[in-house]
């Protein structure tokens, strides 16, 4: 087996030398499998190896456990351990999540902040051949197109999966000769969640009536799915270099005669693309969405616009198909939110977020326009997010001196329909950042930094 994963970490390049790999680590068997063949492997990659936990706070005692377990056997692999106490149910009831998609994002958003603070680097995550099968079901039985059917990649941004070639049967008896005696979540054997059914229910009833490998088949389907979408993902970028016509922050203009051309497949593509493109993400955006574009486009029918989830509105000028993010003017005038000064603060207005984190280490970088990085000792009083207000000044990095925000709009070439939408983070003395663009030279982190601010926007 561990060979095997070695194999999967060359074949789909998932480290590179001295990475830092943050392993999320339950306790249970697949994730205590991960940890410990990284562990093995780290010499032959020569990586950095971080682990991380988190205690949902649901399970009482046998929580507290899991969270012990870890925690010793990263001592006695000598691997720095970091973890979290959450409620995870309070967490979902606040969001109005799942308890599953609650669980999941309060651990990612966990360990992007651990990331940040060792420096950047990959999450290892134990994800298997099983878990696959029962991602491309549940998918499959929610609707979904090709980008669904893939299934989980072995490399998405800064997630990687080193286990996805392994099945369950392996892992199991992997620890099992390696006395590792892993934590179990009883939760797991309880019908109680979907993909819980799938996999205690749904699963072993195929196998039993149609097909015994249907592990293997899933999967196999999965591989297939991914390459075939990988293609017409460098085609979509393709098409979409040759109908785009502009493209700012907010705002996005295609060629619409080009886009009738396309095959229909193709052309909702490069819509979700584009959308993609504005928002950051398709959050909230489905087939409807798409399809009445595909139908104003189809109408030619100059000047009328439709809007869509998310504050995305799109419009026919002409050849023109204009997509683009609309804000309240009238609420941007007055926007102002005093921030928490650690953690995250929802941003309404603006439909973002940002986190902040106080650390002590001297080596961390970002080149992110929207992760930077203060001296925490220089800032005053509160801080706050807001647009532009008239008078507004700042001295941004690498320049002498104080300049109107206006002026630096203008130099930026900025329209003046977008300089409103800019937030400004600012403490009750001056503008520490201009979000996107510049930060101001006096909170720079020098040498004589004690504490660094981080703020990420996102």
């Amino acid at each position: 087996m561990n060979s095997k994963v070695k194999g999967t970490i060359i074949e789909h390049k998932l480290i590179d030398e001295n990475d830092n790999i943050l392993v999320g680590v339950s306790g249970g068997a697949d994730s205590m499998a991960l940890l410990y063949i990284l562990k093995d492997n780290q010499k032959a990659f020569s990586y950095n190896l971080f682990a991380a936990h988190v205690n949902h706070g649901i399970r009482g005692e046998d929580a507290d456990g899991d969270e012990q377990y870890v925690r010793r056997h990263c001592s006695k692999l000598n691997i720095p351990f970091f973890s979290t106490k959450v409620n995870m149910d309070e967490y979902a009831k606040k969001h109005k999540l799942s308890s599953e998609e609650a669980g999941r994002e309060i651990r990612y958003k966990y360990f992007r902040k651990l990331l940040l603070e060792i420096g950047g680097g990959k999450i290892a995550v134990a994800h298997n051949k099983n878990d696959q099968a029962e991602t491309v079901i549940m998918r499959f039985l929610r609707g979904t197109g090709l980008d669904g059917l893939k299934g989980m990649e072995y490399y998405n941004k800064d997630i990687i999966r080193p286990l996805l070639d392994i099945d369950r049967e392996e892992i199991e008896k992997y620890c099992l000769g390696k006395k590792l005696n892993p934590r179990v979540d009883k939760t797991n054997f309880e019908a109680i969640y979907g993909r819980n059914k799938i996999r205690l229910e749904l699963i072993p009833y195929i196998q039993e009536n149609f097909n015994r490998a249907i592990i293997d088949t899933l999967n196999r389907t999965s591989r297939l799915v991914q390459s075939d979408n990988d293609f017409l993902n460098i085609y979509v970028q393709q098409a979409f270099k040759r109908i785009k016509i502009e493209h700012k922050r907010d705002k996005l203009v295609l060629s619409n005669n080009q886009l009738l051309k396309l095959h229909s497949s193709i052309k909702s593509r490069i819509l979700r693309y584009s959308i993609e493109k504005i928002l950051g993400n398709l959050k909230g955006i489905e087939e409807k969405h798409i399809l009445s574009i595909i139908n104003l486009s189809i109408t030619k029918n100059t000047g009328k616009s439709i809007d869509i989830s998310n504050n995305v509105r799109v419009k026919l000028s002409y050849d023109n198909l204009i997509i683009e993010r609309q804000l309240n003017s009238k609420v941007n005038l007055d926007f102002e939110v005093k921030l928490n000064k650690v953690g995250s603060t929802y941003i309404q207005q603006l439909n973002k977020e940002i986190v902040i984190d106080i650390v002590e280490e001297k080596d961390i970088i970002s080149n992110s326009r929207f992760i930077k990085l203060f001296d925490y000792d220089k800032i005053k009083g509160s801080l706050i997010v807001r647009n532009r207000k008239a008078g507004d000044t700042f001295n941004p990095l690498g320049m002498e001196g104080k300049k109107k925000i206006k002026d630096f709009f203008i130099d930026e070439k900025i329209s003046r329909d977008e300089r409103d939408k800019i937030p400004l983070i600012v403490d009750d003395e001056e503008i520490l950042w201009v979000v996107g663009y510049r930060i101001n030279n006096k909170y720079k982190v020098t040498g004589n930094t004690k504490k660094i601010l981080i703020i990420k926007y996102q």
